[in-house]
């Protein structure tokens, strides 16, 4: 075919109505592309196949009433963005006036601008075929713009990499006889016991004593290094300082590419892959924070009602939203669960992974005590939107009350594992439970101050009160794998949002 034989079949198919299609794709890839990172991609593949099928039907049977193909494809764009939107301008309105009764006038609203689409579009003067090319090529361009955006922002890198210019590797470490398998469980949010005493009046000296007795050290002096976690777990695994570990990280910058790569591909995963240790790690929902690409991925089966949270963060951006409003589908009830399973996920395998017959590093992370607040005292289910506002903000008591039920529980999981962890492994293990920050809702400085237990085997004596995390793989591999790491000073860095990385040092006091 030449070129002037392509330029009029191109020509051609740009003049047919077949943008329907693509507008209906494109709000499920545009809130895909604005939570890159957060989500995974495959999350919203079956929201894209129910919006372009939805679009098809809905341009198939205005085309039945009107027959006119030109027509009907603009009247079903029209009606489309009206769908798409509702759900933006319901929370845009929900922000601004949160105690104005705007639910049904906004639904009246919305009616007659279905109305008026209708009314206009089908006037006998109008037919819209010239604007075909046009609305095509705008469409395209706007689905390119959001796939463009979902392919760079999670850029795929082979699985033995480093994220990060100046990750702190080294060549030389030696496997020793008997390599301990080493887990690592970050526990979101979880609070040093004086700050726990001092914010809630809750003592949680009986849950720490139980683990001093197991033979655990607990840095009842320590702090984080950042008061966010993604910085906060990107510092821990590459066991530096986000100000030297890469340039990005400058006080202007809010970029997060590198951030998350170094987080996915740390110096601590490359240097337990180097001695040739299996790699384990667990779905958290946070697409951030999960390292597919390790040898052993776990994720819990789907939730049982099928809907995902993704489709239902999708559903409240459109009209839709009124099935939850109506209580046709709860989707806050879809979150709890799905926290629920990635919880129980996590302690349901912790005998399998000790029964693992390879050295093994397992990256756990727990969204716990963090909410959504999904557990009671006793372990049983709890509803997430009993402990927020009608603006989905958590007011102080409700949180303080949310925190401690999912505390009590994780504790008692946490001994479980502990339990088990040791019971099955041939070699003592390396166990290490830490905070990445403290509990919501605090001053700066108590958000610093984190719960920090380790089980060294024959080696707790080489930990201290203030240490932080940032050294402690440093101290691991210099321990156990003959490693040369320099111990670097305990430091905690504060930034606000959204300035991630326009640290100010916060003094650790305890013990002064």
């Amino acid at each position: 075919m030449n070129l002037k034989n392509m330029t009029r079949v191109v020509t051609n198919w740009f003049s047919k109505p077949w943008y329907p299609i693509l507008i209906a794709a494109y709000p499920v890839l545009a809130l895909l592309s604005a939570n890159t990172g957060q989500i995974q991609p495959e999350a919203g593949i079956r929201s894209l196949l129910v919006s372009v099928v939805f679009g098809g039907v809905l341009f198939f049977v205005v085309w039945l009433l009107i027959r006119q193909a030109h027509k009907a494809a603009f009247l079903t764009t029209l009606w489309l963005a009206l769908f798409f939107t509702f759900g933006h301008a319901y929370i845009a309105i929900q922000e601004k006036y949160p105690d104005a009764n705007y639910t049904t006038w906004l639904a009246v609203g919305w009616g007659v601008l279905f109305v008026l689409a209708l009314v206009w579009a089908t006037r006998p003067k109008l037919t819209f075929v010239s604007s075909a090319t046009t609305i095509n090529t705008i469409a395209l361009a706007l689905l390119a713009m959001s796939v463009g955006q979902i392919i760079s922002q999670g850029g795929s890198r082979s699985a033995h990499a480093l994220g990060a210019d100046h990750a702190p590797v080294q060549a030389d470490l030696v496997v020793p006889p008997n390599p301990p398998d080493v887990y690592y469980f970050i526990l979101d949010s979880y609070g040093r016991r004086d700050g726990l005493a001092q914010a809630y009046g809750f003592d949680n000296t009986e849950f720490l004593n139980a683990l001093e007795e197991r033979g655990f050290y607990v840095a009842k002096c320590s702090q984080s290094n950042y008061v966010r976690t993604e910085i906060s777990l990107a510092s821990s695994l590459n066991m530096m300082y986000l100000q030297e570990l890469d340039d990005e990280f400058s006080p202007d910058s809010t970029a997060r590419r590198t951030l998350w790569n170094s987080l996915k591909h740390s110096a601590v995963r490359y240097n337990f892959e180097s001695l040739g240790y299996t790699t384990v790690n667990f779905a958290t929902g946070f697409a951030w924070n999960e390292l597919e690409d390790v040898d052993v991925f776990l994720s819990p089966p789907p939730f049982a009602s099928g809907l995902t949270e993704f489709e239902g963060l999708f559903l409240r951006t459109t009209l839709a939203r009124y099935a939850q409003d109506f209580g046709w589908v709860d989707s806050d009830a879809v979150m709890g669960q799905s926290f629920r399973d990635r919880f129980n996920n996590v302690f349901d395998s912790v005998d399998e992974l000790a029964k693992m017959p390879e050295p093994t590093f397992a990256y756990i992370h727990l969204i716990s005590p963090h909410p959504p607040f999904v557990f009671d005292k006793e372990g049983n289910p709890t509803s997430p939107p009993d402990f927020w506002n009608e603006n989905r903000e958590y007011p102080s008591n409700l949180y303080a009350i949310g925190y401690q039920n999912q505390l009590v529980h994780l504790n008692k999981k946490v001994l479980e594992a502990v339990d088990t962890l040791l019971a099955e492994s041939e070699t003592p293990p390396i166990i290490i439970f830490q905070g990445d920050h403290g509990p919501w809702l605090q001053p700066k400085e108590k958000r610093m101050w984190i719960f920090n237990a380790y089980y060294l085997p024959e080696n707790n004596d080489k930990l201290y009160s203030k240490i932080t995390p940032v050294n402690t793989f440093r101290l691991v591999f210099n321990t156990y794998f003959g490693g040369k790491y320099d111990m670097l000073e305990d430091v905690s860095y504060f930034s606000p949002v959204p300035k991630l990385y326009d640290f100010s040092e916060i003094q650790n006091k305890c013990g002064d």
